[in-house]
C-alpha cells in the first residue's frame, strides 16, 4: 500500500518567519513589528515563532478593511 502525502489546507498550517515574509512579502523586522503590536497573530513551539495560516488571513483582511475605509 503506498501512501499518499497529506496535503493540509494553508488555513490550518503554521508558518515559519520566513514563509511568511515571503508570503506577505514583508521583512523580517516588519513581521516581528506587526507581531509586537498585536496586528499579527503568532504562536511559539519550543523556541520557534510560528505564524497561523489562519492569522495571515485575517492580517490581510484587516489591511483590505483599513484600505476600504480610508478611500
Amino acid at each position: 500500500m503506498s501512501e499518499q502525502p497529506l496535503t493540509v489546507p494553508p488555513d490550518m498550517r503554521l508558518f515559519k518567519v520566513e514563509d511568511a515574509m515571503t508570503l506577505l512579502s514583508l521583512g523580517r523586522n516588519t513581521i516581528f513589528e506587526l507581531i509586537r503590536s498585536g496586528r499579527l497573530r503568532s504562536v511559539k513551539e519550543g523556541r520557534s515563532r510560528l505564524i497561523p495560516g489562519t492569522a495571515i488571513t485575517e492580517y490581510i483582511q484587516l489591511l483590505e478593511h483599513e484600505a476600504e475605509h480610508a478611500a
